[in-house]
């Protein structure tokens, strides 16, 4: 298992049902293969250094959790395909 970091960028008029959305997917596709979330952090809405498809501000929230790299390609898929994720980036974080 190793320790990632998911960044995800979500609309800025994101609530918690929004954000509590996406938190549980990431929770559920990492729990079916056998990995966990750690923390997830709301760092709140933020302005964005370019407009992505009309929008100048974002809400980030960071995930820590510890996968396999099985378990973060499906995640990846599975994040492109949210509609409430703007962006999403993934980072092994070094132990």
């Amino acid at each position: 298992m190793r320790k990632y970091e998911v960044m995800l960028i979500l609309p800025a008029d994101a609530d918690d049902k929004v954000i509590g959305t996406a938190t549980d997917r990431i929770t559920q596709v990492l729990a079916q293969h056998g990995g966990k979330v750690e923390k997830a952090d709301r760092w709140g809405k933020r302005r964005l250094t370019y407009e992505i498809g009309r929008q100048s501000e974002g809400f980030y929230l960071v995930v820590e959790c510890l996968a396999d790299p099985t378990a973060m390609k499906e995640l990846d898929r599975v994040l492109g395909l949210a509609d409430e994720v703007i962006r999403f980036k993934v980072v092994v974080r070094a132990a």
